[in-house]
């Protein structure tokens, strides 16, 4: 059987569009797939498989050479299985920038357009078939797509991702705002996790003048309760970098409603890649970003040292 899988850390992309193309090869492709994590899903992401009917996929814990796999949401090796070049890679769909490293035993389809979400992408697949989907599987997609552009707040955000999103909620009977807002309030709900968790929740590792950072990012419409644990988070922060293998970890607390970010600066060396890739000059342990919101777009490509 195909397995179907995102990212380590899976955020609600992550978690429902693996969903969604098991569900389109299974019953639409006649090609049995199950959806599996690669970790335990956020607390929005949790939400929307409640809310939606859907039980939390079994987590992969080991990947046996030559299993068939379906990759979604990544390209990036370093978030999948160190095994993954011994899998059989069929597919691949995803809206990341194409990384490198992944190695197929035959040529393969793969799809990455630059949409904000992979269920956009998805959707824009399964075309005509969108008529037979279950309700579930629409309002994974539009759950999908309003947290990957955060209410279509994100500057990823493309009017195709709108159009879906639109498309999605009329169909379903939603109201957009109402569904965006329990699912935010489910993500800045972070009281039951360590400050260790929090720096692992949403991360990726990305190399900067010879340096490796874990980018972590947390989206919030609550960003003082984070703040709040600011000195434990810090404390934190060596631990984690040393567990992933990384120098240094960055946290950027995203403030979903006034659309702005707040980063760490714990170090010299953490001030010295703000200043140089923010062109600001930092004062204090923190530095306000007004209107950044998204790694991708924002916060990957200007990093430098």
């Amino acid at each position: 059987m195909i397995k179907v899988f995102g990212h380590f850390s899976p955020d609600t992309d992550s978690t429902g569009s693996p969903l969604i193309w098991a569900w389109y090869l299974s019953q639409i492709k006649d090609t049995p797939a199950e959806a599996v994590l690669l970790g335990e899903p956020n607390t929005e992401a949790k939400f929307v498989l409640e809310h939606w009917g859907f039980d939390q996929p079994s987590t992969l814990t080991e990947l046996p050479a030559a299993t068939p796999v379906v990759i979604v949401d990544t390209n990036n090796p370093a978030e999948l299985p160190s095994g993954i070049n011994e899998a059989d890679i069929l597919a691949i769909i995803d809206h990341h920038k194409l990384v490198g490293g992944l190695e197929t035993k035959s040529p393969i389809e793969i799809t990455m357009r630059p949409l904000a979400c992979t269920a956009t992408i998805m959707y824009e697949m399964i075309g005509k078939h969108m008529a037979q989907a279950p309700r579930g599987i629409k309002g994974l997609m539009l759950s999908c797509i309003l947290s990957d552009t955060l209410e279509f707040r994100s500057p990823t955000t493309t009017q195709t991702d709108r159009a879906v999103a639109h498309a999605l909620a009329a169909d379903l009977g939603v109201e957009i705002t109402e569904l965006a807002e329990k699912m935010f309030a489910a993500k800045s709900d972070v009281s039951a996790f360590s400050e260790a968790e929090l720096l692992k929740m949403d991360a990726k590792k990305f190399d900067v003048g010879g340096k490796t950072f874990r980018i972590s990012v947390l989206e919030t419409t609550s960003p003082a309760q984070i703040l709040a644990r600011k000195e434990a988070l810090v404390a934190a922060m060596p631990g984690v970098a040393a567990e992933d293998g990384a120098d240094e970890v960055m946290l950027f607390i995203v403030d979903i409603l006034n659309e702005e970010a707040t980063l760490l600066v714990q170090n010299e060396l953490i001030k010295t890649v703000a200043e140089k890739s923010f062109n600001v000059s930092v004062e204090g342990d923190q530095l306000l970003l007004p209107g950044v919101m998204s790694r991708k777009k924002q916060i990957i490509p200007v990093l430098t040292l």
